[in-house]
């Protein structure tokens, strides 16, 4: 059965992903992202006016899947460390999925182009999960607004250096997959775990 509406509305935005995530957004064009997605040009254009609308269009579905795979410290179990551990680690896999880290890369290179797509890209992966920590540490630890927000800023900082940079910048291998649900087994928690227990004692 042919796809129509929104169900098509959504094959073309995940299909235009892809492409953009593959060539660029410059390299990306309109009758390859139709062609890929077994449409016509006529019915793309339907649905997004222009490759700018689509490419909008793409970074607020990124947007949409991040936040719910992430979900909040407090949605995992064990004690207030494990939760934040495996919160933190969590975060870090997502962010070392090689889709991830292309969808950065691309952000980064088209900001001038799309500046409130580069906000909004980076609001949802830098500063959604620091405002999802902060309140989890606000609530558990009964910090003042200001003292969650510089934990919650110690511990991001502290879980991203040094191997995300080192991912954004192709000097360590990639994720190829992630569970939805679970942490990877072979996920090194280690320094996470340190930095922590680094913050809990800080707290007291």
């Amino acid at each position: 059965m042919a796809r129509r509406g929104e169900q098509l509305r959504d094959h073309i935005l995940w299909v235009a992903k892809d492409v953009f995530l593959d060539t660029g957004f410059e390299r990306a064009s309109m009758d390859q992202i139709a062609l890929r997605a077994e449409t016509s040009k006529r019915t793309l254009y339907a649905h997004f006016e222009s490759k700018e609308n689509l490419y909008l269009a793409v970074v607020d579905l990124v947007r949409s899947l991040f936040v719910p795979r992430l979900k909040t410290p407090a949605d995992y179990p064990g004690t207030p460390a494990e939760k934040l551990t495996t919160f933190c680690g969590r975060y870090l896999e997502m962010l070392l999925y090689d889709r991830a880290v292309l969808m950065c890369r691309l952000s980064m290179a088209e900001a001038n182009r799309f500046p409130e797509g580069a906000a909004q890209y980076f609001e949802v992966i830098f500063t959604t999960p620091r405002d999802l920590l902060s309140a989890y540490l606000k609530t558990t630890f009964k910090l003042s607004a200001k003292a969650a927000a510089e934990a919650a800023d110690e511990l991001i900082a502290r879980t991203l250096h040094p191997r995300f940079p080192r991912a954004l910048f192709g000097i360590d291998p990639l994720y190829k997959r992630f569970d939805d649900e679970t942490l990877r087994p072979d996920f090194d928690l280690k320094p996470i775990r340190k930095a922590v227990a680094d913050l809990l004692k800080s707290l007291g």
